[in-house]
């Protein structure tokens, strides 16, 4: 029996979003670029999956554009602000796909600034309204958070960039979010929203990125100008066809899906107080999604506690997935930024949840978590 408790990372395809993209290979292959009938057929379909898409987030279907995933959108954003002596402003915790896209920046002389958070991963307004100068010219802070899951208030963070700064945009990625909560890019004055399909049970390489409609971009990748010559390439139309049913099934259940989560969350919290020196690192909150518990148990590191729970067929990651080995090597960024000591960092594991998991596999984790945890300790895998 395996157990998947490591859906932040990437999801399981549902059924009927691999039936959709084998009839899109079957009966929509043509390029919906070519002139003739079949490429038309293809077009109208990639005009509806952006008018779907676009619905979803409150935006309109010619604000949707397709790409490969979070990552290029993320990077397709941010480097159309490579200017030296432009000023960006993120927080310490962002994905990898952000944080490095930065880091590139900052050496050809843009100015960044990295807003701190407080413990359980929120920034604080009047931080954000202190930080923007003149030459801010975008604030880039995810909605979700991948590791400890925290959801930032994004209308007001909107409206205080808003009421702050004429010139400044605002960068959502959105990855962690979409399909789990509710966002309308409109109300929370966001320029740029960014999502992926792998993680609400859709194909991997496929995202969109929301660019609102008075703003242009130079696209990251030159060829033949699809996409409105936003992000060249023929489009992917299996993938983006099979994204909007993903996304189509997880707005139709997000209610439920939420809910459901919730309970499954708190079990594992309840079920955990049996076994002595654990921190919960994203409690139970409103302002945390309930698809992700971050636990520290100490005592033991991390990465091996993951590989004998993986012994016994359960899957769970000691971090974001994108920076797994980094985060062994280092300790994770998102909980040093929420301030963790290194005792519970080294011994932090994320379990992430989907509407396949169970109370009967969280028991099931929970009593080879006693027998490991047992074994670790009294061996004493100590963090050197």
């Amino acid at each position: 029996m395996d157990i998947y408790f490591d859906n932040s990372a990437t999801t399981k395809p549902l059924e009927e979003v691999v039936e959709v993209m084998k009839d899109a290979m079957i009966n929509y292959y043509g390029n919906p670029s070519s002139l003739h009938s079949l490429g038309l057929k293809c077009h109208n379909k990639l005009m509806e999956a952006k008018q779907d898409i676009a619905r979803k987030i409150g935006a309109v279907k010619e604000e949707i554009f397709f790409t490969s995933g979070g990552s290029e959108s993320n990077n397709m954003i941010l480097k159309n602000f490579e200017k030296e002596g432009n000023h960006i402003i993120t927080t310490k915790f962002e994905h990898a796909s952000v944080l490095n896209t930065l880091k590139y920046l900052e050496t050809k002389g843009v100015e960044v600034t990295y807003l701190n958070v407080d413990k359980f991963g929120f920034i604080n307004l009047d931080e954000l309204k202190n930080s923007i100068k003149k030459n801010t010219v975008l604030i880039s802070i995810m909605q979700v958070n991948n590791e400890i899951g925290s959801i930032q208030n994004l209308e007001k963070i909107g409206n205080t960039i808003k009421n702050t700064s004429n010139r400044a945009r605002f960068h959502v990625d959105g990855v962690q979010g979409y399909g789990k909560i509710k966002v309308d890019v409109k109300k929370c004055n966001i320029d740029f929203y960014t999502a992926s399909a792998h993680k609400i049970h859709g194909p991997k390489g496929t995202g969109f990125c929301y660019i609102r409609k008075s703003l242009n971009l130079n696209p990251l990748i030159e060829g033949g100008g699809q996409e409105f010559g936003v992000r060249s390439g023929t489009e992917n139309l299996p993938g983006i066809l099979s994204f909007v049913k993903a996304s189509d099934v997880a707005f139709e259940c997000m209610d439920k899906n939420y809910e459901k989560i919730l309970e499954l969350k708190k079990y594992f919290i309840k079920k955990l107080e049996e076994i002595n020196d654990v921190k919960i690192n994203s409690p139970i909150d409103k302002n945390i999604i309930p698809y992700i518990l971050n636990v520290s148990f100490l005592g033991v590191r991390a990465e091996v506690l993951l590989h004998m729970l993986e012994e016994k067929g359960i899957f769970v990651s000691t971090g974001s997935a994108c920076s797994s080995k980094s985060v062994q090597a280092k300790g994770s960024h998102v909980l040093n930024a929420i301030g963790l000591t290194k005792e519970y960092i080294q011994g932090a594991i994320r379990f992430s949840f989907s509407r396949y998991n169970t109370k009967e596999e969280i028991d099931y984790t929970i009593d080879v978590l006693k027998e490991s945890l047992k074994f670790l300790r009294r061996i004493k895998i100590w963090i050197n």
